[in-house]
């Protein structure tokens, strides 16, 4: 789907109607849902994706499995990288302007105060609730989950949860991984399936304690699968399959572990083994460790240049990253813009010596972007080589040379999309 002007210019108009700050409470989705005749309970089958990293690969992976299959979906995620139509996939493609101009006119009708992101979330509920033939949805949440607009269903068909960690901790007292847990795990269903994903072991500590409460009769934990690296081909094993895994777009362990859950929970909706594989070459994350292989910024560069995006803006994404590049025998070089809240500070030290050199830029458009000088200091902190540039394209050109090279743009979705949407 091509970038539209439409809807990039119904998506500013939005931002300055509805209010970005996030104000966590049930309240106000549940007043508008109440008027909207609890459309989301005309939804089939719903699934919750929570977490703190790994929930969008794990809901695409998912849908790429599901759609194999021969069966449709809808999904909802966030944030959208350069296009606001994108959080939406209705059956067979994304959202339209119209449908999502219709909906937006509804629910302003119901003169309720809403967040953006509450907006957005009714956006998809009510066109999910007129679709038929479908047999899932996908939703994935937003902040933590105990307040989130996404907690609408009493009993999803299941709720997924990915890894776990200290991101947010500004929105939890104390400021602990068992407060975030508590949020995200001690607000699940007690009348579901639920699909606990790999986890460090003090936070699977904590999250066996939360479940010890949660009466679902099945709970599953990463521990009843296995993904393992053999050659360039990955293992998932779990007490009834082995399937041996290949692809050429999924890159890193982390992402793979993602995969794996999702593999898992198809072979438990009884999809095949033959159509999982299938559909792994199909797989594709866009913005997550993500090649750019042609497109105007590509243009700019030499043909032995590589040019790399990944929004990570976590410790634990940091070390996914920092993993995969650490895998190329390649000089690397770096493109970093973050939010000011992401702690950027602990975000960097993970890529000592990984880069050559690091230019750090603004997010364009982006109010919470972390000021260039501070995130140099915390570059040259760490003993990283550090530039500052004004823009996306004068900050590639700065490393551009016909030396053979990967340019790794990374530290928030945000940025990534806006390379992407430069593109």
């Amino acid at each position: 789907m091509p970038i539209s002007m439409r809807s990039q210019n119904l998506y500013k108009k939005l931002q300055k109607q509805y209010s970005r700050k996030i104000n966590l409470d049930l309240k106000r989705i549940n007043i508008a849902l109440k008027k909207l005749g609890y459309v989301q309970e005309k939804i089939k089958n719903p699934i919750n994706i929570i977490g703190s990293d790994g929930k969008y690969s794990t809901l695409k992976s998912l849908q790429y499995f599901i759609q194999e299959n021969g069966e449709k979906v809808s999904a909802y995620t966030s944030p959208h990288l350069y296009d606001v139509r994108h959080r939406f996939w209705l059956k067979d493609n994304f959202i339209n302007t119209k449908e999502l101009e219709k909906n937006i006119k509804i629910i302003d009708k119901l003169k309720v105060r809403l967040t953006l992101f509450e907006l957005l979330t009714l956006v998809y509920l009510i066109s999910a609730s007129k679709l038929k033939d479908t047999s899932y949805a996908l939703v994935e949440a937003g902040l933590l989950f105990a307040k989130d607009s996404t907690r609408v269903w009493n009993r999803p068909k299941i709720q997924i949860v990915t890894h776990i960690n200290k991101q947010h901790l500004e929105w939890v007292k104390p400021k602990s991984l068992k407060a975030i847990c508590q949020q995200k795990v001690g607000y699940l269903s007690k009348k579901t399936t639920i699909y606990i994903g790999k986890q460090e072991p003090q936070t699977l500590k904590i999250i066996k304690n939360l479940l010890k409460k949660n009466p679902s009769k099945k709970i599953i934990y990463g521990s009843s699968w296995t993904i393992k690296k053999l050659g360039n081909e990955r293992i998932f094993s779990d007490n009834k399959n082995k399937i041996v895994l290949s692809s050429k777009n999924i890159l890193s362990d982390g992402i793979w572990n993602n995969v794996g859950l999702a593999i898992k929970i198809a072979l438990d909706l009884n999809i095949p083994r033959k159509t999982i594989l299938r559909a792994i070459p199909k797989i594709n994350f866009e913005g997550r460790l993500q090649y750019v292989r042609s497109g105007k910024l590509k243009k700019l560069l030499y043909l032995q240049e590589e040019l790399l995006v990944d929004g990570c803006h976590s410790e634990a994404s940091a070390k996914n990253l920092a993993s995969y590049l650490k895998t190329l025998n390649k000089d690397i070089y770096g493109i970093w813009g973050m939010q000011s809240h992401k702690q950027p500070e602990f975000f960097i030290r993970h890529f000592k010596k990984i880069f050559k050199k690091i230019v750090v830029i603004k997010i364009p458009d982006e109010p919470n972007t972390c000021n260039t000088q501070k995130l140099k200091k915390i570059a040259n902190q760490q003993d990283i080589e550090c530039y500052i540039a004004s823009d996306i394209k004068s900050a590639i050109k700065k490393f551009s040379s016909k030396k053979e090279k990967v340019i790794t743009c990374f530290g928030s979705l945000y940025l990534v999309g806006k390379i992407l949407s430069l593109n």
